[in-house]
């Protein structure tokens, strides 16, 4: 089991870090979008990011070998490359249908999925706190979109298919977590990211139209190489985060990511009105995001805020039963250690 090493104001710092590249990537790709196709835009970011990884494994001579990998290790690959595959294409695609706000918030399903499918393949729990957080997070989807609901059970028109898209963008996804969790018992996480990265990019080399990138504009150029370079840095802040900090408080933490996206839509187009176009929302909308995120904290910190709640009773009750039988206090407790009573001295 791994054990973090402590420093969670570090971990803390890489996990905000995380937060605002995700938070701030829709809104960029939103732009390179006017102009490129989502799979070659997915093209280039795999190229950029999995080449950089290269270079840096090879130069340090910790490039991942085939070998360690097994009989099933081909399976696992593949099952990890088709879903990012398809769980960056497809949301570019939806982002293309809808607002960034919106597609940002919607992705938050993907660690619910994640949870209920962990239930299955690796028999993990499913806790009440859990299931309270979820309750909370539906809650919040529907206060959020108030506007649009009877649009979204009704029929299917642009924004219809754009939340569906990206809902099944996020379900694929648990592909890719599920692939990448077993390999990283033979790979650490740059070799597995680099593996991944440059098999999404070959198989997407086909269908990509890099000469394409020559019409961008100086600044969705600029933009193009933003993305690229954001989904190195915060997939390496996500993982270095990890190392420092505990999972539940970094998952916890990265609720937020919707949030960075509706704070930053709206200062970017309060600066840009001609680029970036604000988030068409009421308040109980705004409210329901508020309640979305705090339902994810819920699903993230349950298990480990249960897990405290039950060591302070096991701890308590020891205390509780010397007291009531005549022993030691609290306070010689906790000094000796020891939930026995010391024997008197004789005279």
């Amino acid at each position: 089991m791994h054990i973090s090493s402590g420093r969670w104001v570090y971990g803390f710092l890489l996990t905000l870090l995380t937060a605002l590249l995700w938070g701030i990537l829709p809104i960029k790709l939103k732009q390179v979008l006017q102009v490129l196709d989502p799979i070659t835009v997915t093209w280039f970011r795999l190229t950029v990011a999995g080449g950089c990884l290269f270079v840096y494994l090879a130069l340090t001579k910790r490039l991942p070998s085939r070998k360690v990998l097994g009989p099933k290790g081909g399976w696992l690959v593949g099952m990890a490359v088709c879903g990012l595959v398809g769980n960056y294409v497809l949301y570019l695609i939806g982002l293309k249908l809808l607002s960034p706000g919106t597609a940002q918030l919607v992705v938050q399903m993907g660690p619910i999925f994640l949870m209920v499918a962990s239930v299955f393949v690796f028999k993990e729990r499913f806790s009440l706190g859990q299931v309270l957080g979820l309750l909370v997070l539906m809650v919040g989807f529907g206060l959020f979109f108030n506007q649009r609901l009877l649009e979204l059970l009704t029929s299917l028109g642009t924004y219809t298919a754009g939340v569906l898209t990206v809902l099944l963008a996020t379900s694929i996804w648990v592909f890719y977590a599920l692939g990448q969790k077993q390999l990283l018992t033979v790979w650490n996480s740059l070799q597995v990211m680099m593996v991944i990265y440059l098999s999404c990019a070959v198989l997407l080399t086909p269908w990509a139209h890099p000469l394409e990138a020559l019409d961008l504009s100086p600044l969705q150029g600029w933009l193009l190489l933003a993305c690229c370079m954001n989904t190195l840095v915060a997939y390496g802040a996500f993982a270095e985060a990890l190392a420092h900090w505990e999972a539940s408080r970094v998952s916890a933490t990265l609720a937020l990511t919707p949030l960075v996206t509706f704070v930053a839509v709206a200062l970017a187009a309060w600066l840009w009105p001609a680029y970036v176009h604000a988030e068409e929302i009421n308040a109980l909308g705004y409210f329901g995001a508020l309640i979305v995120v705090l339902g994810s904290a819920m699903v993230a910190l349950a298990p480990s805020l249960l897990a405290g709640l039950k060591a302070r009773v096991y701890a308590w009750r020891p205390r509780r039963r010397a007291c009531l039988a005549g022993g030691p206090t609290g306070r010689t407790l906790r000094r000796s250690g020891s939930p026995v009573a010391r024997r008197p001295r004789e005279a």
